[in-house]
């Protein structure tokens, strides 16, 4: 009982840490930037608000801030 029980916590262990690598992947706060346009589009929209424009804003944003903050490659020799 107890091997079956450590392969469920050993897989469920893997499918949150799969889920943490996709969604944040290398720069946690384009996550962070598109959980908050979520949320504000969802409020929005709660108001009456057409808000769809909020979201592929931000992500243009967030992604060429993260770009920006990228260093460049250091030539090889």
């Amino acid at each position: 009982m107890s091997t079956a029980l450590s392969r469920v916590a050993a897989g469920v262990g893997a499918f949150f840490r799969f889920w943490y690598g996709f969604i944040v992947g290398d720069d946690w706060t384009v996550a962070v930037a598109v959980s908050v346009a979520l949320l504000i589009t969802a409020a929005l929209n709660r108001r009456g608000i057409i808000a769809w424009w909020v979201l592929p804003l931000t992500v243009v944003v967030a992604t060429a801030a993260s770009l920006r903050r990228t260093p460049a490659p250091r030539p090889r020799g």
